[in-house]
């Protein structure tokens, strides 16, 4: 059983800025929480895939929680899409395309399990 420990988004082990987005991450002994604020206009085609070398995001998004804000997420296989808005919970998969709804920042949790 793991200890009892503390850790904080005001001192995150790494954190990282793109154009419109920024993720900070809190490592945990069972997987990485992070926190990504999205500001209106942020899109993951337009502002995160030059990055990443790939048309549309491949990570899995087993739990990821919106704190403020609305996001738009829609898959590339089936085009199914899902407006995800404060308090909600979201299981997204890979290849998947997002984008911020409004004029809110999005601001939400990613927990992500060892691998």
């Amino acid at each position: 059983m793991p200890d009892l420990m503390k850790k904080s988004f005001n001192n995150p082990e790494e954190a990282q800025e793109i154009a419109k987005a920024k993720w900070e991450l809190v490592s945990l002994e069972n997987g990485n929480v992070y926190r990504y604020t999205f500001e209106p206009g942020w899109r993951w085609t337009e502002h995160a895939a030059p990055s990443a070398g790939t048309p549309t995001c491949q990570e899995f998004h087993p739990l990821m929680i919106i704190l403020s804000g609305r996001i738009m997420v829609q898959m590339d296989g089936d085009g199914k899409k899902e407006e995800l808005g404060p308090g909600d919970i979201g299981f997204i998969p890979p290849g998947h395309d997002a984008w911020v709804v409004g004029d809110e920042a999005v601001i939400a949790i990613d927990f992500q399990p060892v691998k």
